[in-house]
């Protein structure tokens, strides 16, 4: 069971019918809305928004109650423009559901908010005639002002069954310039043998590049990727009558000295190949000369290690006197 303590207050109250409290169609929100605007005082001039606001009511929810009011007739809403062509939305609250038109004469009767300026009523449309002419319809289609046919290709005529194809001009042999027979002429037997050939020095070129890392530890990170490139500029040396050798060689000399590090050693041998040396000429075969072979200024001091870690010769300038190993083969571990 329950029990009810009713105690009247005796200021600050507002009296509302039991109809607002228990309508079916109406939810806690727009009740409370409802109630809340109708406790305000006359001169209270707060929006249903405002008081939505104030009464922590989120905007899904106040548009959801908003629709039931007015569905309801609590709420009547209409657009009027005041003096100086200002427009200006007015919101009738009622306790009792009213219908529009009961609405519409009480908000003609309301005024401004100062209270100095009436609402003036909507202007109903003039019964002037309308502008001569008879109405037109927009186009459907394309852009308004635009001719239709502008920025339209020139097409060929279709052919009907009767137009016939002009007959084509029969070009002059005069003024038409002659081809030449053979732009590209065709392998020969001669020819096949001259490609035979420069892929076997391609080839060849190839294998001395991929050499090039077992000459000296500074070229062994060439990028794999510059071989091929490497190796076109290898095939340039060979056909100047160069050996595999004789690049090698090049090579080697125009490494730094020892302790030098190289960070782009696929670059340096590219600068290297980029011009072919001239080839030197053999001289006569004769009597040797007296001594032993003198080296080139560049190798002057150089000395072939003894170590057992390289696959061909590795020449080194020795720092210490009596020094016979490399940098590379005195650090390397015994045994290794």
């Amino acid at each position: 069971m329950i029990y009810r303590n009713f105690i009247a207050p005796s200021r600050d109250f507002t009296q509302l019918a039991n109809e607002i409290i228990r309508h079916p169609r109406l939810d806690s929100d727009a009740a409370r809305i409802l109630n809340w605007q109708l406790s305000l005082p006359a001169h209270s001039r707060q929006t249903l928004s405002k008081t939505a606001e104030h009464a922590r009511i989120g905007a899904t929810s106040f548009i959801k109650a908003k629709r039931q009011l007015k569905a309801e007739g609590y709420v009547h809403e209409r657009r009027v423009q005041g003096p100086g062509g200002l427009w200006v939305t007015q919101q009738l609250v009622s306790s009792a559901p009213l219908r529009p038109e009961e609405a519409a004469k009480l908000l003609a009767h309301i005024p401004f908010r100062a209270g100095t300026e009436r609402v003036y009523p909507q202007v109903v449309p003039s019964a002037s005639l309308p502008a001569a002419g008879d109405p037109t319809a927009p186009p459907t289609d394309g852009h308004p002002g635009k001719d239709p046919g502008e920025n339209t290709p020139i097409l060929p005529p279709e052919p009907g069954p009767e137009s016939e194809p002009e007959p084509e001009p029969e070009p002059d042999p005069e003024s038409e310039p002659h081809p030449h027979p053979h732009p590209h002429p065709q392998p020969t037997g001669q020819s096949g043998t001259t490609s035979d050939a420069a892929r076997e020095r391609l080839d060849e070129a190839r294998a001395l590049v991929g050499a090039l890392p077992l000459l000296s530890p500074a070229l062994r990170h060439i990028p794999p990727g510059m071989r091929d490139d490497l190796a076109r500029l290898a095939a340039r040396w060979l056909d100047a009558g160069h050996t595999s050798a004789d690049i090698h060689e090049h090579v080697l000399r125009g490494l730094p000295g020892a302790g030098t590090p190289v960070h782009r050693p696929g670059g340096l041998v590219r600068y290297l190949l980029r011009e072919v040396a001239p080839r030197a000429v053999t001289p006569p075969a004769g009597p040797s000369p007296a001594g032993p072979p003198r080296l080139s200024p560049r190798l002057e001091g150089a000395r072939e290690c003894a170590g057992d870690g390289h696959t061909q010769p590795m020449l080194f300038r020795p720092v210490a006197e009596g020094q016979t190993l490399c940098p590379d083969c005195a650090l390397a571990p015994a045994g290794a």
